[in-house]
């Protein structure tokens, strides 16, 4: 009877260091992260090894600069409805094994880049997560409404930090898809504070919604969203992608300004939901359709 409560302890506890990781902000980090080296010149002689190395080196990083956040915030973690069940507020991982777990990953994620790659993909990996911890999270999301619009440049960052893996260098594409996911960042996470407001007012994180009201929030998301859609285009226009990417761009970016007006209208916070979901799908599919035009 131990021995089995012995085992289902351990197994409950790789859960929780797992979920430290925010597994679910870390396979968008990949996929992006995978769709620059996979454009990046030279992604089809690089060994097969050295690019799963670099992936698992980008998702470590991310996922150690997502511990890290968890660790700096379970105080307002353990009064939202959204995170009170995570490891830390539910008291399942001490705070002084989630921080030393995660500054351990995120440095050795780092060296491995550098390493086994080159050491500007691990430069701009230590410089994302850097950013990430000290100045979105300890620093800009307490403090101001624009925390997500600066702070959501550490998020932009893996595919650049991909490309670079691969080409060693960086260029216009990988800067295009830098900014692409900086401006794709404030209709996406306020759209979930529209919806998760009384969890933000009661946690005292100034949030758009919060801080200006949810009018003012849902203009600016429909600004972002107009601004987004030349951008995503202009890899067509400067002859990094053709017809394919160039379409399903369009199609998307459409679509995506047409959720953002419905959220602008909407008296409940239903077309918020809607298009929460929506962005994450839109990005993934907009990646994915450079990558397919690629090839």
């Amino acid at each position: 009877m131990s021995e089995t409560a012995s085992v289902h302890t351990q197994e409950s506890s790789v859960r929780d260091f797992f979920e430290l990781l925010k597994p679910r902000v870390m396979s968008l980090v990949v996929f992006s992260g995978f769709a620059g080296m996979w454009v990046a010149p030279g992604f089809s002689n690089m060994h097969p090894f050295l690019i799963c190395v670099a992936v698992l080196a980008l998702a470590v990083g991310a996922g150690a600069s997502g511990a890290i956040n968890m660790w700096y915030e379970r105080d307002i973690d353990s009064v939202m409805k959204r995170t009170m069940d995570r490891p830390l507020p539910r008291g399942r991982i001490h705070p002084d094994e989630a921080l030393s777990f995660a500054v351990t990953l995120s440095f050795l994620s780092v060296l491995t880049m550098g390493l086994a790659l080159n050491w500007l993909a691990a430069g701009l990996l230590a410089f994302a997560n850097i950013f990430y911890v000290f100045v979105y999270t300890i620093w800009l999301k307490r403090r101001t409404p624009q925390n997500i619009v600066i702070g959501g440049a550490a998020g932009a960052f893996p595919p650049m930090i991909g490309w670079a893996a691969i080409a060693g260098d960086i260029m216009i594409l990988p800067v295009i898809l830098f900014a692409i996911i900086f401006f794709w960042t404030p209709p996406h996470f306020w759209a979930l504070s529209l919806f998760a407001n009384e969890d933000y007012k009661r946690a005292k994180i100034p949030m758009m919604p919060v801080a200006a009201g949810e009018k003012s929030t849902k203009i600016q998301m429909l600004a972002y969203s107009l601004l987004l859609l030349p951008l995503t285009l202009s890899p067509v226009f400067l002859g990094y992608a053709g017809l394919v990417y160039g379409v399903a761009a369009l199609a998307l970016g459409l679509f995506f300004i047409y959720s953002a007006v419905r959220v602008l209208l909407d008296k409940t916070h239903k077309s918020a939901k809607l298009m929460f979901g929506y962005s994450i799908f839109y990005l993934f599919a907009l990646f994915l359709a450079l990558m397919i035009d690629k090839v």
